[in-house]
């Protein structure tokens, strides 16, 4: 789970607090799409703690959750193919033949 922060002085406390609880956490930049200026991408906090607790750090920090399927591939074994047709169909009318 990822929790997103503006200020790095709050992701840097985020990542302490939570490395203090016994919870493994890392700090990363996130490149917004569209965003031209380095120095304005947000901080990302990855971690393993529960939902819930960072749930309490973002209100705290002023920050927000990310909970979005970004990681969702890595955990979960692939979707068998779909079977496509090769050709299109034909469909008959029956009032024609």
């Amino acid at each position: 789970m990822r929790a997103i922060f503006f200020d790095e002085t709050d992701a840097q406390a985020v990542v302490a607090r939570l490395r203090a609880d016994g919870f493994e956490a890392a700090l990363e930049r996130e490149r917004l799409a569209g965003e031209d200026d380095d120095e304005d991408h947000p901080w990302a906090v990855v971690s393993d703690a529960p939902a819930f607790m960072l749930e309490v750090l973002v209100d705290t920090h002023d920050g927000w959750l990310d909970e979005g399927d970004d990681d969702a591939g890595e955990h979960t074994t692939p979707l068998a193919p779909l079977d496509l047709p090769t050709a299109p169909r034909t469909v008959k009318r029956p009032d024609l033949g």
